[in-house]
């Protein structure tokens, strides 16, 4: 089990070395070009093999104890240690990370996006898979904090330079916001680190904060959930979000909106709740009155975008749906209830699994007509899917009703409970303004039935014989399509229908993180 976590932390890095280097002779292929890309496949399919063998190897019957543990001294003088374990909040993170990449590394061997040499798109995902793998396994603050920045980088580059219109502007956009984030939150990490003499986060979730000053913890959730926010995106600190999934390639869309957001989710689980408890306290009123303004304000932004003649772009559209479900995860943390919690790491993974399928949708519509325009797609009567192409209509119907929260699908679940954390908050927390948030979150889940919906009228219905944005023939799912799609129609069926799959690896390690490591 070690073994194997620390393949799947370093296998990416060696991966992308390799990529850069020459193809051999006996494994070119067609062309180079080819054999880079089904390199990258290959790598990932093994990260996804082994991270697969870990979760079948993991002890199901103790999710609360970290398992897979690696600890050794690094950095002497300031205390800081090479530590990784895993425990049942981490585990389906980590496995959902591993699973999209070898998804958009499949489906980038077949839809390469536009941009230059293959080799380097396929070197920078895999870094990028190595820092968000590695941001859920680490258990030290440090080591937490060079994991969140790795993944800045490669997204950057992604967007930059395989990115479409307006790339430039987006990537810096992106990178300025998320840096500064990041600064701020290095701030806070390097506050806790030195006031309790270590960054060991198991020590410092097991301590819960005595040794910590309620000011200092007020200091430190401030500087970390600054940073935290910034890459969740929480209301007002998203505005980078739009720009970048309307820019972004498919795959960066995809690996953006399912991996890069829950890494400031998960900052907030892992850190803020059990090593800052009274800090968390103090903001968590005020965390989850952003959490639900951006429910409302995600949702209207979509509403506006979907209505005919205000030329809404459906990436544009999918990338503010996000800051409303994101809005739902904060909710439910805000709570530091354990139904709350468990809600948010459920809403974190059903988020991952629809709306990554979403952006999968979304660029393959982008690929056949040739703009993601909602306008230009419906035309007069609408885009009529279900007549021009009846299986891709059928899959971008079915994520649409996954993503509104359709009881039976992995949406519902993580959504209802933050709202039944909010109906109960912990104790110390105003039970009137959290019944307040309970009731915009049920607004906002109204607002995202009625934009998805739209979308689903204007994109999937009208008369197929009709002029519009589609060419003559209009194809509908390709071979290499259904195979990167299907797992995540699969998997959002399952937690949907047997959500006790993710919540029996949830709960306990909840439990005993909110009870400070000792229950």
């Amino acid at each position: 089990m070690q073994f194997l976590l620390a393949f799947i932390l370093a296998a990416p890095l060696i991966g992308a070395a390799a990529a850069l280097l020459p193809a051999p002779p006996g494994l070119k292929g067609k062309s180079p070009e080819q054999a880079v890309l089904r390199h990258g496949v290959t790598v990932t399919a093994v990260i996804l093999a082994a991270a697969i063998a870990l979760t079948l190897g993991f002890d199901h019957d103790t999710p609360a104890r970290f398992q897979a543990t690696t600890d050794i001294s690094w950095i002497q003088a300031l205390n800081v240690r090479i530590h990784l374990g895993i425990d049942g909040i981490s585990l389906p993170l980590l496995l959902m990370t591993a699973l999209l990449s070898f998804l958009c590394a499949l489906y980038s061997y077949y839809k390469l996006p536009q941009g230059p040499s293959p080799k380097a798109f396929v070197a920078l995902l895999l870094v990028l898979e190595a820092g968000t793998l590695a941001t859920f396994a680490v258990l030290d603050l440090l080591l937490f904090f060079l994991a969140f920045e790795m993944v800045l980088i490669p997204m950057y580059f992604l967007i930059a330079r395989w990115g479409g219109a307006q790339r430039q502007a987006a990537a810096w956009k992106f990178i300025l916001f998320t840096l500064l984030g990041s600064v701020v939150m290095l701030l806070g990490l390097l506050l806790i680190g030195l006031k309790s003499g270590t960054f060991d986060m198991v020590a410092l979730a097991s301590d819960n904060g005595r040794e910590l000053t309620h000011t200092t913890q007020i200091l430190a959730v401030l500087a970390i959930g600054i940073g935290l926010a910034v890459k969740t995106p929480m209301w007002p600190l998203h505005s980078w979000l739009p720009d970048a999934h309307t820019a972004a390639p498919t795959v960066g869309s995809v690996l953006l909106a399912g991996v890069l957001l829950k890494m400031g989710t998960y900052g907030f689980v892992r850190i803020l709740l059990p090593i800052t408890p009274g800090g968390m306290q103090t903001f968590a009123p005020y965390l989850g009155a952003f959490a639900a303004i951006g429910i409302v304000y995600g949702s209207l932004a979509c509403l506006a975008l979907a209505r005919k003649g205000n030329k809404g772009d459906l990436k544009r559209l999918i990338a503010y749906s996000s800051v409303g479900h994101m809005g739902f995860v904060l909710l439910g943390i805000a709570t530091m209830t354990p139904t709350g919690v468990n809600g948010a790491l459920f809403a974190n993974i059903a988020h991952g699994l629809i709306t990554g399928l979403l952006f999968f949708l979304v660029g393959a519509l982008k690929d056949r007509y040739g703009t993601a325009d909602l306008d230009t797609l419906a035309g007069a009567t609408g885009a009529a899917l279900y007549g021009r192409a009846p299986r891709l209509g059928a899959f971008l119907a079915f994520a649409a009703v996954a993503s509104l929260g359709l009881p039976g699908l992995a949406g519902f679940w993580g959504e209802m409970l933050a709202l039944f954390g909010a109906f109960d908050p912990a104790e110390g927390l105003s039970r009137p303004a959290f019944l307040t948030y309970m009731a915009i979150g049920g607004l906002g889940t109204l607002l995202t039935a009625g934009y998805l919906l739209i979308v689903v009228r204007r994109v999937c219905m009208g008369d197929p014989k009709a002029k519009s944005a589609a060419p003559a023939a209009l194809p509908d799912i390709q071979h290499y399509e259904f195979a990167a799609w299907t797992p995540l129609v699969a998997l959002t069926v399952l937690a949907g229908l047997w959500p006790a799959v993710l919540l029996g690896l949830t709960d306990p390690a909840v439990q005993k993180l909110l009870a400070g490591g000792n229950s």
